[in-house]
């Protein structure tokens, strides 16, 4: 999107951060008193790194562990080709080992994110800006501080819990339960610190890709709605009180069109946006259309760049897309492709393949081809194999040098603070009155429903709530997070021609700490069922 204030227009100048294995960098080594911070808008162009490093690896590496390690997204190997060392078929198999590429790149990109946050602070704590702007700042800093953690809790478990800048000595591995208990006790100590959406314009581009209260409750209800896996505490009461604090604040309202949320001009006037990282074409981390549309529409989509074919979904997964008249179905290219209208429809008009007069058409199943495993061949036809996701619509303003999307990425919405609210109540929770309504499971859903122009819902179980959150929030980065909640992250749904076995050990649940951040760090302890 492109629409950015101080602290974006810093994105570019990103400091390079370290690892929670680097321990001696000597932070007075980046500033002299030359070029020291010194007025509020120096500082809001310093926060700007951690902003961008957030965003260099959200939508691909983090979102691959979260997404192909489910059914939601599946990239299979053409005749060999996108395999890459096999590291996309260890996540669908869980197959993946400590060395595995996205895992050791997450935990530097998560703790090279803390130590940076913990960097700002200190530089901040020493500044001399006034106290207001200094508070706000510090607020600011620990809310993506504790964003990270999530991230790094959610997905490795036991981690080191790094409060200070330089770090004095090696870090050792704390269990998820003080981690857990780290984030919940720092956001409740800057919520209200934060700011809040506003109805005013100008005041919310100023504050978009940035944490806001609503942004710190969001987040607690996500862990508190894990809580039991987390720390074996049940919390649904804290989920609704959470979601409730959300709809408090009555500018966040659905928006009246479900595609709107995702478009490539997306941003602050998307009304149920909470918190999202901004993208454009210069901003490392936005590839669905690279890596998940079919090249062969690119040019009927307004663009003409090297795309891949692979990235689809599986027919399992697709499948749940089948109620009548919603809006969510559209999100996925599936038959005989047709040119789009602009406005996320379609014309009567066909694409052709180049030089031909055959019609594009896409597959749903993914039949395998061995002996190479988890590949689908690499003929015209089974290159089309493979439902593809246009819910971030493809970006006419692509371009080659790049191939990047300027859709932003939701991290949180209201359509999830809806759903998970309706889990709580389903789990146990009493439900509350919001907005003037007793809010039910059936009413959460049903505003959903509404939108998308689907049926309405009646008695809604919690496995049908499961499938609603697929439908509202797939390749949004939650589904690794939803299956092993409902206890189903082992779920096996073979391929025709499947020669391959998931790995259904239930300690996969965690993702290994990288081995060569235990090779450094001694004090680390690898989690169970990886150990050399």
């Amino acid at each position: 999107m492109k629409k950015r204030n101080i602290f974006i227009a810093a994105l570019a100048a990103l400091v390079t951060v370290s690892a929670c294995r680097k321990l001696d960098v000597d932070v007075e080594s980046q500033y002299v008193n030359g070029n020291f911070p010194a007025t509020s808008q120096d500082y809001a162009a310093l926060l700007g790194t951690m902003y961008t490093n957030l965003a260099s690896n959200y939508a691909v590496a983090y979102w691959r562990m979260q997404e192909l390690s489910t059914d939601e997204a599946i990239i299979p190997a053409r005749d060999g080709n996108f395999d890459d060392g096999g590291q996309y078929r260890q996540l669908h198999y869980h197959t993946w080992t400590f060395d595995h590429p996205n895992v050791t790149g997450i935990w530097q990109w998560g703790f090279g994110g803390i130590n940076n946050c913990n960097r700002l602070i200190n530089l901040t704590v020493a500044s001399n800006v006034d106290t207001t702007t200094k508070a706000a700042n510090i607020a600011e800093v620990r809310a993506v501080r504790a964003l990270y953690y999530f991230f790094m809790m959610d997905t490795y478990g036991n981690v080191p819990l790094i409060t200070d800048f330089p770090v004095a000595t090696l870090p050792s591995t704390q269990p998820r339960a003080k981690i857990f208990e780290f984030i919940e006790s720092e956001l409740k100590a800057i919520a209200q610190q934060l700011p809040s959406k506003s109805a005013n314009a100008a005041t919310n581009v100023l504050q978009y890709g940035r944490p806001t209260k609503a942004m710190a409750f969001a987040l607690l209800a996500k862990m508190y709605l894990n809580s039991t896996v987390y720390t074996g505490i049940e919390r649904n009461q804290d989920v609704v009180a959470m979601c409730d604090s959300v709809q408090n604040n009555n500018t966040y309202f659905l928006d009246a069109r479900f595609r709107d949320i995702f478009l490539p001009n997306n941003g602050p006037q998307i009304n149920e946006t909470i918190f999202a990282i901004p993208y454009d074409q210069q901003i490392p981390g936005n590839q669905f259309t690279r890596f998940g549309f079919y090249y062969y529409l690119a040019q009927a989509y307004g663009f003409n760049v090297g795309l891949s074919i692979a990235m689809s979904t599986t027919p399992e997964f697709y499948d749940r897309f089948n109620l009548t008249n919603d809006a969510r179905n559209s999100t996925w290219l599936l038959g005989p492709q047709f040119y789009p209208d602009g406005n996320g429809g379609f014309t009567n008009q066909p694409v052709y393949y180049p030089n031909s007069t055959d019609q594009v058409v896409i597959t749903k199943d993914l039949v395998l081809v061995p002996p190479k495993p988890m590949d689908v061949g690499n003929t015209i036809a089974s290159q089309a194999s493979g439902v593809r996701s246009i819910k971030y619509y493809p970006d006419p303003t692509i371009i080659q040098a790049s191939r990047l999307n300027g859709n932003d990425v939701p991290v949180f919405r209201l359509a999830d603070v809806y759903l998970m609210k309706a889990e709580a109540i389903l789990r146990g929770a009493a439900p509350t009155t919001a907005n003037g309504a007793l809010q039910t499971p059936d009413y959460l859903v049903n505003l959903l429903r509404t939108r998308a122009g689907a049926p309405t819902v009646a008695g809604i179980t919690l496995p049908a709530l499961l499938d609603e959150r697929a439908r509202e929030l797939s390749w949004e980065g939650w589904r690794r997070n939803d299956l092993i909640r409902f206890g189903l992250f082992e779920k096996e749904y073979p391929l025709p021609n499947d020669n391959l076995s998931m790995n259904k050990d239930e300690r996969r649940r965690l993702y290994p700490i990288p081995i060569t951040e235990i090779r450094l760090n001694g004090n680390l302890r690898q989690n169970p069922g990886y150990e050399q």
